[in-house]
């Protein structure tokens, strides 16, 4: 079975992520074709790049990156969830992919973008950085408005046709998982 990280991709205070993140897990938790965590890239106080080498080395030094390395090696998929700013992801969630290289690698991942326009260019902005890591990136995705997603862009309440477009990226997510897992 694929272990699937729903990950948090802002750190800002007051974010739409967390509330948009646990709505993802709470759907996804109700299949039996995967499992699923969320992982908050808060949690893991992750500084502007702080290693002396570059992450394809492998070779980390602080304890915050060993720690992020051990907890994204241990999924196979991963569900970003991540907000738009200035027609881009958010600089957190670049930072969190960029500590690591290996771990990320011959893996899956999906999207759930929120912003003025569903994030969707925050998404395309993922997909480039996806093929430099090499994780397969699926073609359905979430696009939630800050207009019909949200009142007063801040109180999440998903529009009831969202829910259709979560399971089929989580399909698409499990099956590329799964397809990947001789190359892991």
């Amino acid at each position: 079975m694929s272990k699937i990280a729903i990950i948090i991709g802002s750190t800002r205070p007051g974010r739409n992520g967390e509330a948009v993140a646990h709505w993802i897990y709470e759907i996804a938790s109700k299949r039996n074709d995967a499992a699923f965590e969320i992982v908050d890239i808060a949690d893991y106080h992750l500084p502007l790049l702080d290693e002396p080498k570059g992450a394809a080395s492998g070779e980390y030094t602080k304890t915050h990156t060993k720690e992020w390395s051990k907890k994204i090696d241990a999924f196979d998929g991963f569900i970003f969830v991540t907000p738009e700013y200035n027609h881009a992801t958010s600089p957190a969630l670049m930072n969190a992919i960029d500590f690591l290289y290996r771990e990320w690698n011959n893996k899956a991942a999906g999207f759930v973008g929120y912003g003025a326009a569903g994030a969707t260019t925050a998404v395309e902005n993922l997909r480039m950085i996806m093929a430099e890591i090499q994780i397969a990136d699926v073609r359905n995705q979430v696009r939630l408005s800050l207009f019909n997603d949200f009142n007063n862009f801040s109180e999440f309440k998903p529009a009831p046709y969202q829910e259709k477009s979560v399971h089929a990226m989580i399909d698409q997510v499990i099956n590329w998982s799964s397809a990947l897992g001789g190359l892991r």
